[in-house]
């Protein structure tokens, strides 16, 4: 892996990976949803509320997922000094935050003809509004070390922190009683309905797909971005250098 540390090896990779990764991913989200929308029937209990579910849980899935890769990408600067490191997990953190909060507000939603409540203050629910909080403190956190031009140590050590609430969100379900169903898909076993988990499945592959390549295109973004303002500081310096002294000048 330490090969794509070089800027260069790595946007020769995300050059033919980043497209290849956004099309099959909106190809397959786009058929996902419209299947799990127009061809699913209803669900006996829940009814046509269970069509949120094919959105709803990829959001889920990528909210704690993104995570997960900025505790990666934290500790490989920490351990490593993996010079993308920090790149990566910025790029991470604002989709991250995205499918996080698009995981609450479908949750909501549901939630409401489902529960008789917009909000219930559970462990899952609780835990994942937290990770939305964590997602702005970590974002508020790069962007002030990038404007201060500081180490983005403490951002690391605040993505590697903040990945003890990953595995509370997974198990709040099991740990508390609470309006929250348990967990439909465990190793092996699916509660779900072949006719909900294949589409579902789908969805969560193709919305995999496309924050891979959402991650690639901030990395590209971030990475030329700071050649962009090495270039001008080093014009700078240029500019502000003594001019060479010549023969003629001493002569004079």
């Amino acid at each position: 892996m330490h090969i794509y540390a070089n800027p260069t090896r790595f946007l020769s990779l995300a050059k033919w990976l980043m497209p290849l990764l956004f099309w099959s991913g909106l190809v397959l989200s786009v058929g996902a949803v419209g299947w799990g929308l127009f061809m699913v029937p209803p669900d006996r209990l829940m009814g046509d509320t269970v069509r949120i579910l094919f959105i709803h849980v990829p959001a889920a899935w990528l909210g704690m997922g993104g995570w997960a890769g900025i505790a990666i990408s934290s500790a490989m600067l920490l351990v490593w000094k993996h010079p993308l490191a920090a790149l990566s997990a910025r790029a991470i953190a604002v989709p991250g935050m995205v499918f996080c909060a698009i995981c609450l507000a479908t949750g909501s939603i549901w939630g409401r003809p489902t529960w008789g409540t917009w909000w219930e203050w559970d462990g899952r629910l609780t835990s994942m509004l937290v990770l939305l909080f964590l997602y702005a403190g970590y974002i508020a956190l790069t962007e002030a070390a990038e404007k201060e031009g500081s180490s983005t140590k403490i951002a690391a050590i605040f993505g590697l922190v903040g990945a003890v609430n990953v595995p509370i969100i997974n198990r709040s379900v099991v740990w508390w009683n609470s309006l929250h169903q348990p967990p439909s898909i465990t190793a092996g076993k699916s509660a779900i309905e072949a006719t909900f988990l294949v589409p579902l499945l789908v969805a969560v592959v193709g919305f995999s797909l496309l924050f891979g390549a959402i991650v690639l295109m901030r990395m590209r973004a971030l990475i030329a971005e700071q050649q962009v303002e090495a270039r001008l500081r080093r014009r700078a310096l240029d500019d502000d250098a003594p001019a060479p002294v010549t023969p003629a000048m001493e002569q004079a």
